[in-house]
């Protein structure tokens, strides 16, 4: 097919309808021109922009160039039926919806049109509350076809680094963070809630560096006890300790000439934070037990959910080891503060977890998705993409719908949140919201939320003062 054919190429049987853009472009297809005028007229009545084709071959170069949004086409045609139209027209526009009609429907008829991808079929006479009915659904699938695959380009073209993924300001710059520390040396501290993602960092950072070809090694301090951490990081020697039976490598070895990601590094017991201080400071260690010292050229990228600073004030953490470990901190926003990324995230999960489930899952009804936006997620990203696979599994159609979401992501509405009170609401009590709801994400630092609402740390100290508000945490170092 020539995609280079220009508007007055097409053959005379075509009429291109005035474009009124107020609900969607359809193309009605039937080599009976009665009927042909007839359901255009009809459809353009209501608000459709409507252009006609009496054959097949001229109904390909209209979806070739008009990219319809919903096609209408006769079953039984001369030359191209409505079904080879359908089997050749869906490639060239692959979000378009595909409606048949004919007057001698048969079970055999409709279920070859549905795997070939049509939405429906209509039986002539056609009904006219049965046609608007459809083509409505139909433009609704359509639309969220269309919104499906822009925010897979926007995703994959834009606001992705690694597996990272957010359009968010705070994000963005998070991400542009991450680029401009990688193919350093410095140590790293990655800060955020549970589920917010502090791995996937992490792991950006050392794909992003000039280490990515050596290890990227893992280990999680809060789930070993003080001997077992010693080991796992240090190593040990045959008979260190009971049960050591041989000599055995820990992971700042097995990390060499790569990253060493440290998760919880908060839990670390007194004693390991003493060890783990020398290596960040000498680059040496020795394995439990032994007397050799080794160096070894790691770099360290730590994470925590708890306020560091805060237990180096309870003395629970050295000062020192706080400060070699916080070189430079990354704080990664809950997902409750950057809701604008909930999109994004949600049709990403969902065409991950379609594909691994084998399942038809193409979308989310607009209910499903606003109350997937009103959820205050207190497990972050993690229970977003949790719910979404859920949902995916258990939905029985190719849409999520609201239904199919956890009953802790069905988000309704609470007495006095955002959303309820948004009508009537004046912008001085919508500012105190955002600016007071966002202090208590980042536990009350004013530079973080500066950071995330855009505007100047100056101006939130100024109106948290004159509100009286007090910030429960100081400011991160």
């Amino acid at each position: 097919m020539n995609t280079a054919t220009t508007a007055s190429e097409l053959p005379k049987t075509v009429s291109a309808r005035k474009d009124t853009g107020s609900k969607g472009k359809v193309l009605v297809v039937d080599d009976e021109a009665n009927a042909r005028n007839a359901l255009a007229e009809l459809l353009e009545d209501v608000g459709y922009a409507v252009s006609t084709a009496g054959d097949g071959r001229t109904a390909l170069l209209q979806i070739e160039q008009v990219d319809p949004d919903v096609v209408l086409t006769d079953l039984k045609m001369p030359g191209m039926d409505g079904l080879s139209l359908i089997e050749r027209g869906r490639p060239l526009s692959p979000h378009t919806t595909f409606i048949v009609m004919t007057a001698f429907a048969t079970i055999d008829t409709a279920v070859r049109a549905i795997k070939l991808g049509a939405e429906s079929y209509l039986t002539k006479p056609l009904e006219l509350e049965a046609v608007i009915a459809l083509v409505e659904r139909a433009l609704e699938r359509t639309r969220l076809s269309r919104e499906a695959a822009l925010l897979r380009q926007r995703v994959d073209e834009r606001f992705q680094l690694g597996n990272i993924i957010g359009e968010h300001p705070s994000m963005q710059r998070l991400m542009k963070n991450v680029a401009q520390v990688a193919n350093s040396r410095a140590t790293v501290l990655i800060h955020g809630e549970t589920g917010t993602g502090k791995e996937l960092i992490a792991a950006a950072i050392h794909q992003n560096s000039n280490r990515k070809d050596k290890p990227f090694i893992r280990l999680n301090c809060a789930s070993l006890s003080e001997t077992l951490l010693e080991s796992e990081l240090f190593g040990h020697e045959r008979g260190s300790f009971t049960g050591a039976m041989a000599r055995r490598e820990g992971r700042f070895k097995q990390a060499d000439g790569g990253t060493l990601f440290l998760d919880e590094v908060s839990e670390i017991p007194p004693s390991v934070q003493i060890k783990l201080l020398r290596f960040l400071q000498e680059r040496e260690f020795e394995r439990v037990g032994g007397n050799e010292t080794l160096k070894v050229d790691v770099r360290v990228v730590a994470a925590t959910n708890r306020n560091l600073k805060q237990r180096v004030d309870e003395g629970r953490f050295r000062e020192d080891l706080y400060y070699r470990l916080k070189v430079v901190q990354l704080d990664v926003p809950p997902l409750r503060v950057r809701r604008s990324d909930i999109p994004l995230l949600a049709y990403e999960f969902l065409r991950k977890y379609a594909r691994e489930n084998d399942r038809p899952v193409k979308g989310l009804t607009d209910e499903a998705l606003q109350h997937l936006m009103i959820y205050p997620w207190p497990g972050n990203v993690r229970e977003l993409e949790n719910a979404i696979e859920r949902a995916v599994v258990m939905c029985e159609s190719d849409l999520i719908a609201r239904s199919d979401l956890p009953t802790s992501a069905h988000g309704d509405l609470q007495e006095g949140s955002v959303m309820a009170l948004l009508p009537g609401i004046t912008m001085a009590e919508l500012e105190r919201i955002a600016i007071l709801r966002t202090l208590d994400a980042v536990d009350g630092s004013t530079a973080r939320a500066a950071e995330i609402l855009g505007i100047s740390q100056r101006k939130i100290q100024y109106r948290v003062k004159e509100w009286g508000y007090q910030t429960h945490l100081p400011e991160p170092d």
